[in-house]
């Protein structure tokens, strides 16, 4: 009795431990592809699973996230003889399992053949200076023949890019030569157009001055003017004036008499040579006593 119930407690946890061996999770974002007695049989989903033991068989765990394949250059050649090296990034997600795991050995090797090929053909049809030009055309090209031609395969091609093209030594060569020559064009530009902004700037500069040198001149003359005619005005201000009170005193011949003498004097103190004495004061000895009575009677 003790050796049957031990030999049933050994048969129970056998069967717990292949229980426990044949049950399996699933990971988000994968599928299991799974065979019963050799034979395609489903394709489990994320979450937990249970395995027929020795019938069922998990043949490949394939992952549903984009997937990115980076492949090393390839020699091309394009219409005008010239041979090149490029190399591509292809961006894929597998949408099928099934079509993944049997539809073709080692499809990432495919897709790296397919994608040469292909690549070797685009480029076959263009010229060098429109290939280097290009790249956005080589890539819808590329991706839409090689998601076509992948569609079989259960594998989605989402893109591929050009990573780099690589001319010839020579043909580099001569494009550092050009972008160097265009490099001191630009720059011998940029220097130009700089002296000619600076020349400009100074020659503005120098109107300005000169424009407010002007100005300042031109109000200087105007403030000396300016002084001159106010003089001139209370010159004529004082002499109106004058004559206004010698009118108010009313003068007798006399007083006349005095001021044509005065008069006469600041007209002989002048530069003229020439005097024009009126007749009325030709009479020099009544004109002195005239003035000596005015003298006298001012005392």
């Amino acid at each position: 009795m003790p050796v049957l119930f031990t030999v049933l407690l050994l048969l129970l946890a056998v069967v717990l431990i292949i229980a426990v061996l044949n049950i399996r999770i699933v990971p988000q974002a994968y599928v299991f592809v799974v065979e019963r007695l050799g034979r395609y049989s489903d394709t489990w989903t994320a979450g937990i699973h249970v395995k027929v033991p020795f019938i069922d068989r998990i043949v490949k765990k394939v992952s549903l996230k984009e997937q990115v394949v980076d492949f090393k250059p390839q020699p091309v050649i394009t219409r005008d003889n010239v041979t090149m090296q490029i190399d591509t990034v292809v961006f894929f997600q597998i949408t099928d399992a099934k079509l993944f795991t049997y539809g073709i050995e080692r499809p990432l090797s495919a897709i790296e053949n397919l994608s040469a090929t292909t690549l070797r053909n685009i480029i076959g049809e263009m010229e060098l200076d429109h290939t280097l030009t290009s790249r956005d055309i080589i890539n819808t090209k590329i991706t839409s023949i090689l998601d076509e031609a992948t569609d079989k395969w259960g594998i989605k091609v989402n893109r591929v890019e050009v990573k780099n093209i690589i001319p010839p030594a020579e043909i580099q060569d001569a494009m550092e030569k050009q972008m160097k020559a265009e490099r001191q064009r630009r720059e011998s530009i940029l220097r130009a157009e700089g002296e000619k902004r600076s020349a400009i700037l100074v020659a503005e500069g120098e109107k300005e001055s000169a424009i407010l040198r002007a100005d300042a001149v031109r109000e200087q003359r105007i403030r000396e003017a300016q002084g001159e005619a106010q003089a001139i005005l209370e010159v004529q201000k004082a002499l109106a004036d004058s004559i206004k009170m010698l009118n108010e005193a009313a003068p007798n011949d006399k007083v006349l008499a005095l001021k044509s003498l005065e008069a006469l004097q600041k007209v002989a103190d002048g530069k003229a040579t020439k005097l024009i004495i009126p007749s009325e004061i030709q009479n020099i000895t009544g004109l002195l006593a005239a003035a000596k009575e005015v003298v006298a009677d001012g005392k």
